[in-house]
């Protein structure tokens, strides 16, 4: 139980991660109030795995609390599946954030960068950088790293709020394109037939 206690109540550690995965937030723009739900449902799914993960165990002392004995580490608290793959949860969760903070740098990149057009005072239709594989990378980048914290720290919230957190971004993502088609016309038609929306080659 000491070595529970110590990896726990760092909440100095809660506020530090919930601030660092957090920012990526500025780099992802949301005009209409519409996209304010599935960034808070981020948010909420951030700080449940920051509190579970350096502040109290909630999800351990719940289901130990029903079923009447302490849940080994690993099931709904401590590193996800440690018994069987021991620490690669963490170096998972690693490799999606970094994977995903490129996603949605590189998007932001071109989006900021290209979009807008000074001579014609328009919108121009991206499709360089990440925008040539998949349309939403930035979306895309979010739920990958929603993902590794799942993989390295799964925990009851997280099981529940991850699903619900992938449908609304596909919705918001499909409302924009939607947006998309009244802007761009048969141009970005065309480009929905050839770039895959979230993963390259595959959705």
């Amino acid at each position: 139980m000491e070595t529970l206690d110590s990896h726990f109540y760092n909440w100095f550690g809660v506020l530090f991660f919930i601030v660092i995965y957090s920012s990526v937030l500025l780099f992802i723009p949301f005009y209409k109030k519409m996209d304010k739900k599935p960034r808070g449902t981020y948010i909420a799914f951030l700080i449940a795995f920051a509190i579970e993960m350096h502040g109290i165990p909630f999800s351990m002392w719940v289901i130990s609390w029903i079923v009447g004995k302490n849940l080994p580490e690993g099931i709904l608290w401590g590193h996800t599946l440690f018994s069987s793959i021991g620490f690669w949860g963490m170096y998972i969760n690693i490799m999606c954030a970094v994977i995903a903070i490129s996603l949605i740098i590189n998007g932001w990149y071109n989006i900021y960068k290209k979009y807008w057009s000074k001579e014609t005072g328009k919108g121009t239709l991206v499709k360089s950088g990440i925008y040539r594989y998949i349309r939403h990378p930035q979306y895309t980048g979010l739920l990958l790293l929603s993902l590794g914290m799942m993989v390295e720290w799964a925990t009851v919230p997280l099981l529940i709020m991850f699903p619900i957190m992938i449908g609304m971004y596909v919705r918001l993502a499909k409302r924009e394109e939607k947006d998309m088609v009244v802007e761009f016309g048969d141009a970005y038609k065309a480009y929905m037939k050839t770039t895959k929306m979230f993963v390259p080659f595959i959705v």
